[in-house]
């Protein structure tokens, strides 16, 4: 029995002619058994994405996911449990070398592929979230960008969670006075 990647294979011909003939005429029973390969691969796909191996990939993945996932398998991606508010967890894959903005942007997808599949569009103002509420693991605030996630104690199956944030005012660039005014340089009296 073949291997199922050996289906896919183009034969040299294939590979020669295309779905067009070899004068760039469109040739039909090339193009015909080009879409009878079409046909045959996405069967094969949704047949793979069926496979409870394969149960972690989503329905309508991308390069990218596909890509992470690899990686995760091959070692050099970690899975990190996120601990929400109300109780519940989230798996999200980052690379071994990834950076705190690198955890919130893989936690702001997922989400929002999480609530885009269950609820339809809705907004949620990350801003507000990470002004509010920072992540934590082992204690640890994860306030720096930056910062290499390897450098706060986080590793493969380790679990960070999310904790309530207040802003020193040290840390604020500006008060929220001058924030919201509209023209800074405009003074009746100057």
């Amino acid at each position: 029995m073949p291997l199922w990647w050996e289906s896919l294979a183009w034969t040299e011909a294939d590979q020669k002619v295309g779905c067009f003939g070899k004068l760039g005429s469109i040739n039909m029973e090339e193009y015909n058994k080009s879409s009878v390969k079409k046909a045959r691969l996405n069967s094969l796909l949704t047949t793979l994405l069926d496979d409870p191996i394969l149960s972690d990939v989503p329905k309508n993945p991308t390069f990218a996911d596909v890509d992470t996932l690899i990686n995760l398998e091959l070692g050099s991606a970690m899975r990190i449990s996120v601990l929400k508010l109300d109780g519940t967890t989230l798996d999200v894959i980052v690379m071994n070398s990834a950076t705190v903005k690198d955890l919130k942007l893989a936690i702001k997808k997922k989400v929002n592929d999480m609530e885009q599949s269950s609820m339809g569009h809705r907004h949620i103002s990350w801003k507000h979230v990470w002004a509010n509420y920072c992540l934590s693991c082992h204690n640890n605030k994860l306030l720096d960008d930056n910062e290499a996630l390897q450098n706060f104690g986080v590793r493969n199956n380790s679990q960070v969670q999310f904790v309530s944030y207040v802003m020193t005012k040290e840390s604020r660039r500006h008060s929220k006075r001058r924030k919201h005014r509209f023209f800074h340089g405009l003074n009746k009296r100057s």
